[in-house]
């Protein structure tokens, strides 16, 4: 594929699913600084990524999985994702466009709340949020659809045991 038409895809994506990337980000980096360096990491993979795609899934699952893996393995090497990176040349502001101001205290207390799960369940409780099937998160995350089920029953009953007044600080 030639670059431009792998940049011309790449925005296409991007613009049309940057919400799936913010997401990740923010369930897997917890600090400003973090959270560039790690959007930086999955727009790179993604970017890098695009002429692996085989259209066996849709973009947004595809983009889902490139964004999880990426996330995962960025968790794993944290310390060498702390210092010295440069911005991904035009990407500085898309992190500022989906700000926390103004957002709902009980959204960031969900935030909260599955920041603190394992890398998986993480994984499954974000896409269960944007509403994806068990089966699409099966194949996702690479679970079975039944363990998916019973992960998803157990971290709806670790989170109802929570409420929202008890974790606020």
């Amino acid at each position: 594929m030639h670059d431009s038409k792998r940049d011309r895809i790449f925005g296409e994506w991007l613009a049309g699913h940057k919400g799936i990337l913010f997401k990740v980000v923010h369930a897997y980096a917890f600090e400003h600084a973090d959270r560039q360096d790690l959007f930086q990491e999955i727009t790179i993979q993604v970017w890098r990524s695009v002429d692996a795609f085989r259209g066996e899934s849709s973009v947004p699952t595809w983009m889902y999985r490139v964004a999880l893996n990426t996330a995962l393995a960025w968790t794993r090497k944290e310390g060498r994702h702390r210092r010295g990176k440069q911005p991904f040349e035009g990407m500085e502001g898309l992190l500022t466009t989906e700000s926390s101001e103004g957002r709902d205290p009980r959204v960031e207390w969900l935030y909260r709340q599955i920041a603190q799960l394992k890398d998986v369940d993480r994984s499954v409780a974000l896409l269960l949020l944007d509403g994806f099937s068990y089966k699409e998160i099966a194949g996702i995350v690479g679970l079975t659809e039944s363990n998916v089920g019973v992960k998803i029953n157990r971290i709806k009953s670790a989170l109802a045991g929570k409420s929202l007044e008890k974790t606020a600080p």
